[in-house]
């Protein structure tokens, strides 16, 4: 089993497979997609509800429980950003990168512009919904990277450790993010799928 820090206490980064299984988050922009790639499993809380209605029957002790429908699947995730070695914004665990990531999980909940999109700006629509994006850790959450939109995040920066001196980002500071899990009406899951019994 990975240790998470090595004998000196320096945290052992989750090791990049460039495959489906790596911890990452993707988040679509008008530049290019930006992957985050997790290097320390995130702290992870899934949850989902099924809505029954009770139907009342005459002379029947029980009333029938009859579903209605499945509430949102709501995941909740725990970022935490290390910066760990130098390097530029594109080695994970560096200044630059952990801003940059920072940056483009702030962009996931707000709108973009219209122009971005041919078809919305053809119809004069004044703006073009949030990215929808792609996470992915392990197989913790499914066997294929999930489409989730960010409802809310709330990052919190600590005055207890040190900080970068030109960006004032301190070297460890968490995320905290609200997914709901969104799928296209032809490709709605059933307890089959989760179960991996399905095609």
């Amino acid at each position: 089993m990975p240790l998470a820090t090595d004998k000196t206490g320096i945290l052992t980064p989750i090791q990049s497979t460039g495959n489906a299984n790596d911890c990452s988050i993707t988040i679509p922009s008008d530049s290019g997609p930006v992957v985050i790639v997790l290097n320390n499993l995130p702290e992870i809380a899934d949850s989902k509800s099924a809505s029954y209605a009770d139907e009342g029957i005459i002379g029947r002790a029980m009333p029938l429980k009859t579903y209605s429908h499945s509430e949102n699947r709501v995941i909740s995730t725990k970022l935490t950003f290390f910066t760990i070695q130098p390097g530029d914004y594109t080695t994970p665990g560096t200044t630059d990168y952990n801003l940059a990531a920072l940056r483009a999980l702030e962009s996931a909940v707000y709108p973009r512009d219209p122009s971005s999109n041919n078809s919305l700006a053809a119809n004069g629509l004044p703006y073009s919904p949030p990215p929808v994006c792609s996470i992915q850790c392990g197989q913790l959450l499914g066997n294929q990277p999930l489409c989730a939109v960010l409802t809310r995040y709330s990052v919190d920066f600590p005055t207890d450790v040190a900080w970068d001196e030109a960006t004032l980002l301190p070297y460890k500071f968490t995320v905290d993010c609200e997914w709901h899990v969104v799928y296209t009406n032809s490709n709605l899951p059933g307890s089959d799928r989760i179960l991996g019994t399905g095609r």
